[in-house]
């Protein structure tokens, strides 16, 4: 088959890929976008996405039961798991049609198939056609991560499941065992829970959602507690015996080993990058424990290769991943342009109760030298929280005491995923206490309570 030339070449479509193409199409250049598997790659088809949306059966679900709280009366409901997956894959497949869509409109020529750099400039691509050369002066390698799997807790899609096989359930597990209590972890601990799983979550660390800050970890186990899960910190699980029709898990903890049967496990220990087969090592890109190493422009050392997303390390985010697609298609295209800065990404958890964050812990911002003041404003003292019936939940906001830099903010509730980007775009704009105490919030918004929580790190706070 002839070759193709293009200005760039970008392997993987998800959304550092798709975003990296179509706005390099923008500023002009000519692009090819090659996909093995899904247009939008893991977080439209298999990630942030769908799991959204099954939460968001999950939410409604836990409201129904609460409408004698709201003077209303829902009897006799209950909920069907092959609608609620149906739903959420028909939300996926519309994102994924969306993609198409753009790709179209931007003029990106779109190649299913393995791709693999046979040379810097050079991509042959494998498809059911047979194999296609591309060219490019540019290539951006986005080809994302996938889950990591431990010896001997190897998922097999029966009794033991990855998130691909949590999305997509055979059967509604009456006793889950959930490993890992990061992001993807408790999101999925909280979906079955709340449909009436007896969900026990493992975590090897000493608390919950590890990341966070101790405050938001320790009330967000509080949380999940009162919904029924069982939360086991410090605990490593070493074998899963596998039975007709049951797990039986082996789990050590203080030097001792206990065992407990359950009928579904989920593994959630983390993601490896897909790096493998692309011909990177080949060419001498640097590749460190799965992960590409690039400047703080995404660059490699083999010069025209760049690598964004998932697969050039943490934070592991989508919307990191788009960003620096933009940046890089930006570079490629001459502009001047500005590295993203990891400690003002937030990260969001779509559990229940919701959790985000951006920037430095409390104990992160010590580490560093810095001497602080801290916020803390309870969802109990807003009265839009408490009228929607949320009144459980937390706002945290972390300061240098000297410069009045907004070091960090940490929430814990109902809509916080949707709160923690006022706080980014704070910190992106340098804000100080001053700024944020001088902002005027509306009335009765929950967002009040962001304003509180920075009063509330100069004992100026109005509401507690």
């Amino acid at each position: 088959m002839a070759e193709q030339n293009f200005d760039l070449v970008v392997i993987g479509a998800g959304p550092g890929g798709y975003v990296a193409a179509i706005r390099a199409a923008q500023l002009g250049l000519s692009v090819a976008c090659v996909e093995r598997e899904n247009l939008g790659g893991i977080c439209l088809n298999w990630g942030c996405i769908p799991t959204k949306a099954l939460l968001r059966s999950a939410e409604i679900y836990h409201h129904m039961e609460r409408a004698k709280e709201f003077g209303l009366s829902a009897d006799k409901f209950s909920f069907d798991l092959d609608a609620v997956v149906a739903r959420s894959r028909k939300v996926a497949a519309q994102m994924n049609g969306g993609i198409k869509g753009l790709f179209k409109k931007n003029k990106v020529t779109a190649i299913m198939g393995e791709a693999k750099i046979a040379a810097p400039g050079k991509v042959v691509v494998k498809t059911d056609k047979g194999e296609e050369t591309l060219t490019g002066k540019n290539i951006i390698v986005a080809t994302g991560a996938r889950a990591r799997e431990l010896p001997g807790l190897e998922a097999d899609g029966d009794l033991v499941w990855t998130y691909r096989h949590a999305l997509t359930p055979k059967r509604m597990p009456k006793k889950l065992l959930v490993i890992g209590s990061g992001a993807i972890g408790i999101e999925f601990a909280s979906f079955y829970n709340t449909f009436g799983a007896d969900t026990t979550v493992v975590e090897v660390m000493d608390r919950v959602l590890p990341v966070e800050d101790k405050d938001i970890s320790a009330f967000a186990k509080k949380q999940f507690e009162k919904q029924g899960m069982k939360i086991r910190e410090k605990t490593t699980v070493t074998k899963l015996d596998r039975q007709k029709g049951k797990v039986i898990a082996h789990l050590e903890a203080g030097g001792k080993t206990t065992t407990e049967e359950f009928d579904t496990v989920i593994s959630a220990v983390g993601i490896v990058g897909n790096v493998e087969g692309i011909g990177l090592e080949e060419l001498g890109v640097k590749i460190d424990r799965t992960h590409v190493v690039t400047d703080e422009y995404c660059a490699t050392g083999v010069p025209g290769i760049y690598a964004i997303g998932d697969i050039a390390g943490a934070p592991w985010l989508a919307h990191k991943a788009s960003h620096e697609g933009v940046m890089v298609a930006e570079k490629i295209a001459g502009l001047k342009v500005h590295p993203i800065k990891p400690n003002s990404i937030a990260g969001c958890t779509y559990c229940h109760p919701q959790v985000a964050s951006v920037g430095l812990t409390e104990e992160k911002a010590k580490e560093a030298g810095h001497k602080i003041k801290v916020g803390k404003f309870p969802f109990i003292g807003n009265g839009k929280a408490v009228a929607m019936g949320e009144a459980e939940g937390m706002v945290k906001t972390i300061f240098d005491e000297k410069t009045g830099e907004l070091l960090g903010a940490h929430m814990v509730g109902a809509e916080v995923t949707e709160m923690i980007q006022g706080y980014v775009i704070g910190r992106q704009l340098e804000t100080t206490e001053e700024d944020l105490m001088h902002t005027v919030f509306p009335h009765p918004t929950m967002s009040e309570m962001m304003h509180e929580s920075v009063l509330a790190a100069y004992g100026r706070a109005l509401h507690i």
